[in-house]
């Protein structure tokens, strides 16, 4: 009995020991073959792995010029495992402006991002300054590395809505882009051009291995550079853009709001487009970004809001040549259909007013194009809603909405650039909701003179001139016109914008009646006062009515008339007649696009142009008194030894970052007391207003400040005053 307890114990032990030496045994083959954490480690110790960034694609206007290309700048780079706790990390804070609290959670953001052994950007795109201390010094901080980079640059500062900004990847653009060969660091388009070609401009980044002795030392290239990857450079593009057309209309858009957007009616290759006001795209670099983005972003008159595909304005009386094309298409009317208008329409109960009133400005379709009758447009749209094959008004509205969306009203055209947007032609569920599902032309007759619920974009207004001024087809308006070494994913990429878009089958007899009224609108109508020297044009003047303010100056035109080359759209906001406003800057980019110069008087005309204000009350004044704050903020800084401090907004605290009070968009609300954040305080003052402050300056005059006993200021906008 005992002999068999001690045979039992006996291998109890074996078992135990067998278990043991097959769990170490497991362990040791884990370790050396499937664990990837030691080989990871030896080989971070061995190997040194170098990330070649490739230059991204530059971008070149019509004519061959480099609209968008890259300079080279560095990245402070750490590997976290070889960063040493005897380093000099005072001296690395001083040079990077940061303290060792910070220092730490950069360290630990690396750890978190990529792990000790694998490099992550500690500071990207150093200033000159920063990368001329840290070379001299970099041998004291083991464990980081110069990194060198490729950033873009802008030549031109012009046409930044367009071409767009690049911006650091993060973690949820790595989810979604994964496998796509991006990693933590890394840049990529997030707006314009940047952002619709990403694939093409990006590039390939590139690996270089280098072997290291125990030291840390550079020994050379591991295996021969075997396992050694070339960074491939993005492939350039090369675009329809003429920058000196676009460096024009943003000078003629200085000090108003509003978009210009100019296309080759031949191609769709959008020459130019201005959004106002604008900004200088080097301001949003990698390098720039971090201290520019908040004021632009706060910025009320919305600059990095590009209103060429997203301002979305009433078309006015630009729209009445396509309303002409449909009532002739439908044989509702001749070219020789009049009609009698004594300076208005009131069919409908309500009055229409025109801007003429002599007898017989609407004696046909060409002379009421050329003088814009309100009332002539008013019938021809009833007619068309009207019309008896339909049966009744809603069918005939639906109809009337087909025309207008292939004519590309109300739907997106596809221009290669994000966020672009569709407008409106009302949809018949927004009046069934309204008149209770009985309504009829009368209901919403101003659409014919391109009011109502009716929007558009300067885009697809300046696509209606290209489709006009071709007799009926148009090829969707696009930026690119060929990618360097073409393949078929490219191809597939830019089919859209070399297929031609043939609009129904509106005879060419209706378009000649419509080329002729607008012809007339430049030498006898409208536009009579706007020429460009040798060319003939055609155009159609538009004034959209404006609820919040100003009306919108609309102007659309191609040229030359027989051969048409540059088809154009302008709009300026809250300026009044389009023929007074938009009209001179379209004649003038037509001019400079046809004769690839202006003469001496159209050159002086546009500085005379570019010098004229525009910009609503309401906005002046918010840049006034931000002005006046700012001014009065630095004062106190002054004072206190300060060098800076974050603007301000006016109409909301700081940590809110919605605007409440959009005074583009209603220049001619009051802002609400209540609104304004606690510190600041609004009151209008009488004419003796300085016989109410005993803390005034020893000026005779009214000061524009002044300093009371709690540091506060009362700011000066003419009478009115704020405290800060």
């Amino acid at each position: 009995m005992p002999q068999e307890n001690n045979q039992a114990r006996s291998r109890v032990v074996q078992i135990i020991f067998l278990a043991v030496f097959l769990v170490i045994t497991g362990q040791l083959l884990h370790l050396q073959l499937f664990s990837n954490t030691f080989r990871l480690q030896a080989e971070s110790n061995a190997i040194y792995r170098k990330v070649m960034y490739p230059d991204r694609g530059i971008i070149f206007d019509r004519k061959g010029k480099a609209i968008l290309e890259n300079a080279i700048m560095y990245d402070l780079v750490i590997t976290p495992a070889e960063a040493r706790h005897g380093m000099d990390t005072m001296t690395l804070c001083k040079i990077l402006d940061i303290d060792t609290a910070e220092y730490h959670k950069r360290v630990l953001t690396a750890i978190i991002k990529n792990g000790y052994y694998k490099s992550s950007t500690f500071e990207a795109l150093l200033s000159p300054e920063k990368y001329a201390h840290l070379n001299e010094s970099l041998y004291k901080f083991p464990g980081f590395l110069l990194q060198e980079r490729s950033v873009r640059t802008y030549p031109f500062p012009v046409a930044a809505n367009v071409l767009g900004r690049l911006g650091e990847v993060d973690s949820s653009f790595l989810a979604k882009h994964d496998g796509e060969g991006y990693q933590s660091g890394d840049f990529t388009g997030v707006t314009g051009l940047e952002n619709t070609y990403e694939r093409v401009l990006m590039g390939r980044r590139g690996v270089k291995r280098y072997l290291r002795d125990n030291h840390g030392r550079i020994q050379g290239s591991w295996e021969k550079g075997e396992y050694d990857t070339s960074a491939i450079a993005g492939r350039n593009i090369h675009s329809t853009i003429d920058i000196e057309l676009q460096q024009l209309g943003e000078k003629l858009f200085q000090h108003k709001i509003g978009a210009a957007v100019a296309i080759n009616p031949k191609t769709g290759g959008i020459l130019a487009m201005i959004s106002a006001p604008t900004f200088d795209p080097n301001l949003l670099s990698p390098a720039n970004r971090r201290k520019n983005y908040g004021r632009l972003i706060l910025d009320t008159a919305r600059p990095m809001w590009n209103r060429g595909i997203q301002g979305q304005y009433p078309p006015g009386s630009t729209f009445k040549p396509l309303n002409a094309l449909v009532a002739l298409d439908e044989g509702l009317i001749t070219p020789n259909f009049g009609v009698q208008c004594y300076g208005g329409y009131s069919g409908c109960g309500r009055y229409i007013r025109c801007t003429e009133s002599w007898a017989g400005h609407a004696a046909n379709l060409r002379t009421a194009l050329a003088q814009s009758c309100n009332s002539y447009f008013s019938i021809t749209y009833r007619m068309e809603v009207d019309n008896p094959k339909y049966g009744n008004v809603k069918k005939g509205y639906m109809a009337w909405k087909k025309y207008m969306n292939n004519f590309g009203l109300g739907v997106k055209l596809g221009v290669d650039l994000p966020s672009e947007q569709k407008g409106n032609i009302p949809d018949t569920s927004g009046y069934n909701k309204d008149f209770n599902g009985h309504w009829n032309s009368c209901s919403n007759v101003t659409l014919g003179i391109g009011q109502d619920r009716m929007t558009v974009t300067p885009l697809q207004l300046a696509n209606e001139a290209s489709l006009l001024a071709n007799g009926g087809y148009y090829y969707v308006p696009h930026f690119v016109e060929n990618i360097e070494n073409e393949n078929d994913e490219d191809r597939e990429q830019l089919k859209p914008y070399r297929t031609k878009h043939k609009v129904l089958n509106i005879s060419s007899t209706a378009f000649d009646a419509v080329h002729a009224g607008m012809a007339d609108v430049a030498t006898e109508g409208t536009a009579a006062r706007i020429s460009i020297p040798g060319i003939k044009f055609a155009a159609k003047t538009g004034t959209a009515q404006n609820p919040h303010g100003k009306n919108h100056a609309v102007f659309i035109a191609y040229a030359p008339v027989n051969n048409p080359r540059i088809a154009i759209a302008v709009v300026v906001e809250n300026s009044g007649y389009g023929a007074t406003w938009a009209g001179p800057i379209a004649g003038m980019m037509m001019e400079k696009y046809l004769n690839d110069t202006l003469t001496a008087n159209s050159k002086a005309e546009a500085e005379h142009f570019s010098e004229i204000n525009l910009i609503p009350d309401a906005i002046k004044h918010w840049y006034v008194v931000k002005d006046s704050l700012k001014q009065v903020r630095l004062i106190n800084q002054a004072n206190k030894g300060v060098d800076s401090l974050p603007p301000a907004n006016l109409f909301k605290p700081q940590e809110a970052p919605k605007t409440e009070f959009d005074p583009e968009a209603e220049p001619n609300r009051k802002e609400d007391d209540s609104k304004l954040p606690n510190n600041i305080q609004i009151f209008n003052l009488p004419a003796d207003t300085k016989n109410h402050f005993p803390y005034q300056n020893n000026s005779n005059t009214l000061p524009n400040y002044f300093l009371i006993p709690d540091n506060r200021y009362f700011i000066k906008d003419k009478y009115n005053w704020y405290i800060q």
